[in-house]
């Protein structure tokens, strides 16, 4: 699907993301045991950061959301959610692609955590992130920068 941009967020746009999270993440944490209706829209507004977020939108259209925030020693990829009816319509795999091609521009490692049993785990194993630590309920994922790449 070519019809997609990135755009970046505002403060305007937190109740929308955290409505998509709720919606996106429902499954997964009916499956662990451990969906809140309130929790999972107030975790995403107490962590909201526009500055470090974008809107993905379709033909102008708000459809998703990622950020890429910076920590010490890497980037964390966090709140990358796409409406239920695009996934699997390679917008998300675009959207990683672009980060990760800047993190490696960069020469920045990116991490990130996924859900247990998430599917989205297989769309990060295929750009390249792998097992770093799990727990109950998160598997912690890593990518190191692609060699060769630093400062094109």
């Amino acid at each position: 699907m070519g019809d997609w941009r990135l755009r970046p967020a505002s403060v305007a746009d937190v109740e929308a993301v955290a409505e998509l999270r709720a919606v996106v993440l429902r499954a997964d944490l009916e499956r662990l045991g451990r969906y809140d209706e309130q929790r999972v829209r107030q975790r995403l507004r107490d962590g909201f950061a526009p500055a470090h977020t974008w809107v993905i939108e379709v033909g102008g259209t708000f459809v998703g959301c990622v950020s890429l925030r910076p920590a010490e020693d890497a980037h964390w990829l966090e709140h990358f959610y796409l409406t239920p009816h695009l996934q699997g319509s390679g917008i998300g795999a675009a959207v990683l692609r672009g980060l990760l091609e800047q993190c490696d521009h960069d020469g920045t490692r990116v991490r990130l955590n996924v859900l247990r049993g998430s599917p989205a785990r297989r769309l990060y194993e295929r750009h390249g992130f792998t097992l770093e630590a799990e727990d109950p309920v998160d598997v912690f994922m890593v990518r190191e920068p692609a060699l060769g790449v630093r400062g094109r």
